[in-house]
């Protein structure tokens, strides 16, 4: 009778744990849903609501003041171009749009375009993430490299002077004629280093206006997803932690891109144009989310795909601006390269900037 309890308890054992092997993958599986999780909870809702109006408000004055200080304070002396310390604010701004890129935008298109969710062909059998992102990095390098040929084509060939006007001698050039030899061979060589200096002064600042518009490009597809997304979310434990990530996100990117709009030289109506643009669109993607709530799911097929398509190409974009165009150009600049200190001052803070932004990623 013993023996007969102990091999009905044994067989009850290998059943239960033969039970525990059948509901692993149930347990696993229900963790990753296709279904849009709305809680029903209405407390939940109103305090999530809560939350997103706190984050429009905060989101627009941190990325308003983060990208008008480079512009509004380029008098004081800190916030100019040829002061070291513009140098070193560049680097930090240049780490966070670059940490941006590698550990808040790629690891969401990552997961967006690898989720289960998805079909397996095409999405499980190719790394779409890396590939829509390189492509992005060689139209981006292709772009700025095309817009700058054409418009150093386009302004330098009306401005510099054409060498049979100069010999004939015009109008403008009568008072030359009335000198020297040796005067006039001396003001000639003034104005050739004169025409060289605007000519260099000229390109420098088309490079930045080209830059300025192309990283404000990956800068606002990245944060119209993220803005919906988190709109669209109905969970307070969610939101929560966000409001506060964004909020530095968005006035470190800022400062970035405003270093860089300073040194474009714009008109004050592109300028304010352009200040707008990068202020209104988290919160106006926070307003979108918020306006299809209920009939948005983060996690149907089209949004999974269209999420990490554009993140992917979002992500490529600042990858490339970040290092060519903003870390690379300052970092090999010769007033940096003759500066040893400054060199220093900038890798430190770019590897501050590059570990404040990577550490939001905890809470985003």
């Amino acid at each position: 009778m013993v023996g007969l309890n102990y091999c009905s308890a044994k067989l009850n054992l290998r059943l239960e744990k033969l039970l525990i092997l059948l509901y692993l993958p149930i347990l696993v599986s229900a963790d990753c849903t296709c279904e849009n999780e709305l809680p029903h909870n209405s407390s939940n809702k109103t305090k999530a609501l809560k939350y997103k109006l706190v984050a429009i408000s905060s989101i627009l004055i941190a990325g308003a003041l983060g990208v008008s200080l480079p512009i509004l304070g380029k008098k004081h002396p800190t916030f100019r171009t040829e002061n070291n310390m513009f140098f070193l604010i560049k680097a930090f701004a240049g780490g966070v749009i670059l940490a941006t890129g590698f550990v808040h935008i790629l690891p969401d298109a990552y997961e967006s375009l690898s989720s289960p969710c998805l079909s397996e062909k095409p999405w499980g059998v190719f790394p779409f993430t890396g590939f829509l992102a390189m492509v992005s990095a060689i139209v981006t390098m292709m772009i700025d490299a095309f817009a700058t040929s054409f418009y150093k084509r386009s302004h330098f060939n009306k401005a510099l002077p054409v060498n049979g006007d100069e010999e004939m001698g015009g109008e403008h050039e009568g008072h030359v004629h009335v000198h020297t030899h040796a005067t006039h061979g001396h003001a000639h060589g003034s104005a050739l280093v004169s025409e060289d200096s605007r000519s260099s002064h000229q390109y420098h600042v088309i490079r930045h206006r080209i830059i300025s518009q192309v990283l404000e490009v990956g800068i606002v597809v990245h944060s119209v997803i993220i803005g919906m997304a988190l709109g669209a979310s109905q969970s307070a434990n969610t939101i929560k932690p966000l409001v506060a990530a964004l909020t530095f996100h968005q006035f470190f990117e800022g400062m970035g891109l405003g270093g860089c709009i300073c040194q474009a030289k714009f008109k004050s109506r592109a300028i304010a144009i352009m200040l707008l643009f990068f202020s209104l669109t988290t919160p106006t993607g926070i307003a979108l989310g918020m306006g299809i709530s209920k009939i948005y799911n983060e996690n149907s097929p089209k949004a999974l795909v269209v999420e990490g398509i554009l993140n992917s190409l979002s992500a490529g974009i600042l990858i490339y601006m970040s290092l060519v165009d903003l870390l690379a150009a300052d970092f090999m600049n010769p007033r940096m390269q003759s500066n040893i200190k400054l060199q220093l001052g900038s890798n430190l803070s770019l590897l501050l900037g590059v570990a404040s932004m990577s550490l939001l990623a905890k809470w985003s």
